[in-house]
């Protein structure tokens, strides 16, 4: 039995040189118009996709996919994947076992949605659920 080798590609980002811009009107547009939103009040919370997909051509042979776009800003919070409190954050769920774990200490804004370049031949729903699973003192 022959085993293959890894390949690794390292593809390194700059901050600046590799980062799309949203304009005021967009993000505006983002927060108001597209976007489900959720306040989230001090404590933690596990926000998943719990059903549901997102299907970029209706009527197509292919199903859709379990994937969200998540914005979190307005307040203060730590990401306990990266452990870091930080004032906004983009995020995505991918699948139906992909998970955020949030420790908010100040209100925040939750908002989450698609992207895409054509929308009217989108099809399908998904529902996500934002659990509150206990208070920052739990965590010790």
């Amino acid at each position: 039995m022959t085993t293959a080798s890894a390949v690794i590609t390292d593809l390194q980002l700059d901050s600046k040189d590799n980062t799309y811009q949203l304009d005021e009107q967009q993000i505006n547009s983002i927060q108001n118009n597209v976007a489900v939103k959720e306040t989230l009040e001090p404590g933690v919370y596990v926000i998943r996709i719990r059903e549901g997909s997102f299907d970029y051509i209706k009527g197509d042979n292919q199903t859709g996919e379990p994937l969200v776009i998540l914005w979190i800003y307005g307040g203060k919070f730590k990401n306990l994947k990266t452990n870091k409190e930080i004032p906004a954050t983009w995020s995505t769920l991918n699948g139906y076992d992909d998970t955020l774990t949030l420790a908010v200490s100040e209100t925040s804004q939750l908002r989450a949605f698609f992207f895409d370049t054509y929308k009217e031949d989108n099809d399908g729903k998904l529902t996500v659920s934002v659990v509150r699973v206990g208070e920052l003192s739990d965590l010790g």
